[in-house]
Order: structure tokens, then sequence, then C-alpha cells
């Protein structure tokens, strides 16, 4: 939900390998029984951190180095596959903010956006820049400035990209279109009140 306008977001980054990460592996289809979308960062790419018998995998989501990490450096066309609005729901709940990739699928980009949370794009080779500090010190600060086009990664700067209107909407805080539709609920009563069809 909007909590205001979002110039940066800051914090540390963990590296999710590989291109077309779709978005049943981002939250498999066979979790998305729920009425709400409380609890499904417990399931954010499950069978990628978990075998069969839900024991975890050797992946970075699941080192204790990238414990609290909150920005995600992937690969391109990320998010792709079916529009589910639960892949940025469990990325979000699962306490990610940001991804940097190379590029998004684009109702991805949109439902990620609504959410705040923030999707920039960067060079192969800079991402593999990012990636590699990461590695070295998974504590290293990174901040994405969405105003200034910049990632920083400790003193080292990245250019990014981001869609001129999900840009606006961050820096304004006018992403959420749930929270934009209830803010008008006041001038929708008002106006109910002078049709005589709604009086009887």
């Amino acid at each position: 939900m909007s909590t205001g306008p979002i110039i940066k977001v800051t914090g540390r980054g963990v590296f999710v390998p590989g291109d077309d990460v779709d978005t049943d592996r981002i939250i498999p289809a066979r979790f998305m029984k729920c009425i709400t979308f409380d609890g499904l960062g417990e399931y954010f790419f499950y069978d990628v951190r978990k075998d069969e018998n839900g024991d975890n995998k050797i992946h970075n989501l699941n080192d204790s180095r990238f414990t609290g990490a909150n920005i995600i450096i992937g690969g391109k066309n990320f998010g792709c596959g079916s529009s589910r609005e639960h892949a940025p729901q469990a990325i979000l709940r699962a306490g990610y903010t940001a991804i940097i990739a190379g590029s998004f699928a684009e109702i991805f980009f949109g439902n990620a956006t609504n959410l705040g949370v923030v999707c920039v794009t960067a060079s192969a080779q800079d991402r593999e820049s990012i990636a590699s500090k990461i590695e070295a010190n998974p504590l290293v600060e990174i901040t994405i400035d969405i105003k200034e086009y910049k990632i920083w990664v400790g003193d080292t700067s990245f250019e990014c990209s981001i869609k001129s209107n999900a840009r606006e909407s961050l820096l304004s805080g006018h992403f959420d279109p749930l929270k934009e539709l209830l803010s008008g609920a006041d001038s929708v009563a008002s106006v109910a009140l002078k049709l005589p069809y709604m009086q009887a």
C-alpha cells in the first residue's frame, strides 16, 4: 500500500541468477489458494529454495550471508509468464522492496510498481559487477536513486533506467491505484446524494 513518495530504496542485495524468471517460479501455482495475500512470502521462490522434502537447497536465497536483503538482482525478462498478481505480492511479503534486472515482463512490472516495489533496469555488465560486489561483501549498502537514475553500491555508482510513468508515480507517491480510488470516496458520496434515484 502507498506510504508516500518513494525516491530512494536503500538496503542490501541478493543475486538471483537466471533469465526468464517466470511468475510460477516466484510463487508456484499450488500456493495460490489463499483468500488474501497474507503469508505468501513463505512460498516466495519455494521450488527454487526447497527440495521435494521441504529442505533447503543450496541457493543465495537460503544463504545466511544474505539474510535481511531487500533488493533482488536478477536477469532479463524478470516476471514473465502468467500475469498473476501473487508474484509481486510474494516478493513484497518476503521483505523485498526493489528489483534490479535486465528487463521486466510488462504486467509484472505494473503490478510490482502498484505495490511500491521499485523495478529498475541495468546493463548486464553492471548487474554482473553489482553481483560481484555483493558476493565479496554481502553487507555492502545498495541505494537505488529513482530521481537520479543511479544505483550506488558502496562508493561505486551505476546507471539505471525506469519507465517514466512508473518513475513519476513513485516519486509523487501516487502508485497505489486502490488508494487513489478510495481517496475519492467522499466525492463519490457527495455526488450520490444529488442523484434522485440514489435516494429511494
